[in-house]
This record gives structure tokens, C-alpha cells and sequence, in this order.
């Protein structure tokens, strides 16, 4: 896997990575409409939040859930690879890119919000700054250069461990928060909360 799959022209790619920034652009404004705040509510930015149940997580720069993120991309570069193998990496980025600024979008949305708080470890969740939820997508476009760029191999074993490190450390990572979300357990419920 590699950029070279595709041969488009220079204008093409130029016009697809316009359309992934403009994407983002769309994401802050809607977040901006729904009423989100541009940063953390305690008036100042971080560069990382070492906090999981804190009101700092998901309002500043990085988080213990920028992994998955970075993740989303790795998994969006393969969909894209996949099923796309024809067309131009910046097309395959700029679809990528519309992903995960719809799931910003909808993560930030109250009924997924309410989802959270009642069904995850997430319990006083208010939903992401705009300056987070920007950047979580930044860290998946981020995560899809990395895998463009890697051999497969080595972005399979930095997704592992990755799952592996915030599993450990704070009994959350991208596979139990989509567990928890579409299926809620109460025996993970039980063990996240040990923490």
C-alpha cells in the first residue's frame, strides 16, 4: 500500500485535499452551531489531558482517545485500499475525512451524548470542545498518512498496542468504547468503573 497506487493528476489531488480541509471547516462550523464551545469551559487549552473522567477530557489538544482516533485512520486507509484502490489517495482521504467528521458531528449530537453518560464509563461526558473534536480529526487524517506510509505490519502492531496500553491504563480504548456503545455489558461496565 503505498500513495503511488493511484497515478492522478497534481490539480486532482490538490482539489481532493482542498475538499478534506474544506470538510473539516464544515465540521467546526456545524459543532459551532450546535452550540459546542470552542475550548474547555475552564478557559484555558493543554496540550494533553491525562484525565478520563474529568471535566478536561475531550476539551484540549490530545486525550487518552487520540489513539483511537489515530486508529479511525488506519482502519479508513485499509477501507479505502480496499475498496477504492483505484482512485486517488486524496479522494480516498477526503472520503476518510467526511467519516469522521459525520461521526464528530453525530459523537456530539445529545443523543449520543446521553448514550455515553448512561451506557460507558463516560458518566459526566458533555461532549467534545470544538478545538478537540477538530483535532480528533486531524490525529484519524494523521493516523491515515501513517498507514499510507507503513507496512502493514507495523501499523497493525501500533493499533494493537495502542488497544493494548489505553485498555490497560484506563480500561477504555476503541474496541470496548464501540462494545459499550452498541452493546452495553454490565461486567465491563462493572470493571471500567473499578478503576
Amino acid at each position: 500500500m503505498s500513495f503511488a497506487s493511484a497515478s492522478p493528476s497534481r490539480d486532482s489531488q490538490y482539489y481532493w485535499f482542498a475538499v478534506a480541509l474544506i470538510l473539516l471547516a464544515v465540521q467546526v462550523l456545524a459543532e459551532y452551531v450546535m452550540g459546542r464551545l470552542w475550548i474547555c469551559s475552564c478557559g484555558y487549552v493543554k496540550l494533553f489531558e491525562p484525565g478520563v473522567n474529568t471535566p478536561g477530557n475531550s476539551q484540549h489538544l490530545a486525550d487518552w482517545y487520540t489513539p483511537s482516533h489515530i486508529i479511525h485512520g488506519f482502519l479508513f486507509y485499509g477501507l479505502g485500499w480496499l475498496v477504492l484502490r483505484k482512485t486517488s489517495f486524496a479522494k480516498r482521504l477526503s472520503l476518510a475525512v467526511f467519516i469522521e467528521a459525520a461521526w464528530e458531528l453525530l459523537e456530539n449530537s445529545p443523543i449520543i451524548i446521553d448514550r455515553y453518560r448512561s451506557a460507558t464509563m463516560a458518566i459526566g461526558y458533555e461532549g467534545d470542545s470544538i478545538l478537540n473534536s477538530a483535532l480528533d480529526t486531524v490525529f484519524m487524517a494523521l493516523g491515515f498518512l501513517f498507514a499510507a506510509r507503513a507496512p502493514v505490519w507495523l501499523t497493525v502492531i501500533v493499533a494493537i498496542f495502542f488497544e493494548i496500553f489505553t485498555g490497560w491504563l484506563i480500561r477504555d480504548n476503541l474496541t470496548l468504547n464501540v462494545l459499550m456503545l452498541v452493546y452495553p455489558l454490565d461486567a465491563v461496565r462493572a470493571w471500567q468503573g473499578a478503576l
